[in-house]
């Protein structure tokens, strides 16, 4: 059997039309709120084709469209997510209303600024999250209280904080940034767990008062500025991730 015959796991399919995240697919057609070709699903568990009629929370699938890739820099104060419980501003209430529904690659706190990155296709949102990517994450990082170099030395080896383990945290201090206690430094990640850098600066004994992230893997802030958003060229996203459809 040709491998197009074989079709794709439902779930991935909702996710590459740019509906929801994979996660999020997959508690649709648990909560019965799926149908293919007419019949209602509860089990992500099916592949489909092209052929298939798919509908979602009533409506019907469009076709995957091609993957795009924004740079957002978003602001403090916004949250990361299409709804917030809390009713609290989100990124996705002040883009412009002449973009296709969009879904951030990871997210960024409240009062964390600067590069999100975001895509109209939940699968290929998901694979840009992976640590198997080996995308690091940078951030220039306004802190108080700076510990020594033997305490930088060991946040390079990996830390745990409260039974968390997190990964190597690369710090380097920019000298001509300092002020008093406060100093600026560029902070590198290997994984992006959530408040990480928040969390392990506090643990010991630091206090973070600006974040913001600069690059995510090859992708950069460079000149945005808070609120601008601006598309990566196609090309120049095939370049950075390999081929995609």
């Amino acid at each position: 059997m040709k491998a197009e015959e074989k079709g794709e796991r439902i779930a991935k399919v909702i996710a590459r039309a740019g509906v929801c995240s994979r996660r999020e697919a997959e508690k649709f057609i648990e909560s019965g709120q799926v149908t293919v070709n007419g019949a209602r699903i509860v089990s992500p568990a099916l592949n489909v084709t092209a052929k298939d009629e798919i509908t979602v929370r009533g409506e019907k699938l469009a076709q995957a469209e091609e993957v795009r890739l924004w740079l957002y820099y978003k602001p403090p104060g916004l949250v990361t997510t299409h709804k917030d419980e809390k009713g609290r501003s989100t990124v996705f209430d002040v883009l412009p209303k002449h973009l296709p529904r969009l879904i951030s690659v990871g997210r960024l706190d409240l009062n964390t600024e600067g590069l999100l990155l975001l895509t109209n296709d939940g699968a290929f949102s998901r694979y840009m999250e992976l640590p198997a990517t080996g995308w690091k994450r940078c951030y220039r990082v306004r802190i108080y209280g700076l510990a020594g170099p033997e305490v930088l030395e060991k946040l390079a080896g990996g830390i745990t904080v409260d039974g968390i383990k997190y990964g190597k945290i690369g710090v380097e201090i920019e000298e001509e940034k300092k002020s008093g206690r406060n100093v600026w430094a560029i902070v590198t990640l290997t994984e992006g767990k959530n408040r990480e850098i928040r969390k392990v600066f506090e643990h010991i004994g630091c206090k973070v008062s600006r974040l913001i992230r600069i690059s995510y893997g090859p992708f950069r802030l460079g000149n945005l500025t808070p609120g601008e958003i601006k598309e990566v060229p196609h090309k120049a996203l095939r370049d950075q991730v390999g081929e995609i459809s």
